[in-house]
C-alpha cells in the first residue's frame, strides 16, 4: 500500500457531516434534494462544475450519510436524509447557550452602570440646588 492510498483512506474514515456542510456546493446539494429527489444528471445539471466534480461531491455527502442513492431502473436518485444534521445544531446549540448568557450578563452590567449614572446625575444636580 502506498502512502498516499493510506493517507486517503485515512481521510475518509474521518469524514462526518461537519465535513459535508463544509463546502458549498455540498451544500447546495443538500438544499436543492431536501424537497424532492434527483437523478443524477439533474443534480449535475445545476451546477457549473464538471460532472466527476459533482460525483465527488455526492460521494462525500453519501459518505456522511446527509443522502442516499436509490436505483430506480436505469436512473439513479439522489434522496436527502437530513437527521445527521441534529448533530451540526446540537453542537451549535451549545455556543449559542453560551453567548446568550454572556450578552444576558453584559446587559445586566450595563443596566448597573446605566442605574449608577443616573443616581450619580441625580446627587450632582440636587447638590447644585443647594
Amino acid at each position: 500500500m502506498f502512502v498516499t492510498d493510506w493517507l486517503y483512506n485515512r481521510i475518509d474514515m474521518r469524514r462526518d457531516v461537519f465535513q459535508a456542510i463544509a463546502d458549498p456546493t455540498r451544500r447546495d446539494i443538500i438544499h436543492l434534494i431536501a424537497h424532492r429527489s434527483l437523478n443524477l444528471n439533474a443534480v449535475a445539471e445545476q451546477f457549473n462544475i464538471s460532472r466527476p466534480a459533482i460525483s465527488k461531491h455526492i460521494k462525500i455527502l453519501t459518505e456522511c450519510g446527509l443522502i442516499v442513492i436509490k436505483q430506480q431502473g436505469r436512473e439513479r436518485f439522489c434522496e436527502a436524509k437530513l437527521d445527521q444534521l441534529h448533530e451540526v445544531s446540537d453542537w451549535v446549540e451549545q455556543y449559542r447557550k453560551l453567548w446568550t448568557q454572556r450578552f444576558d450578563a453584559l446587559d445586566a452590567y450595563l443596566n448597573v452602570l446605566q442605574t449608577k449614572k443616573g443616581a450619580a446625575a441625580k446627587k450632582k444636580k440636587s447638590n447644585k440646588k443647594k
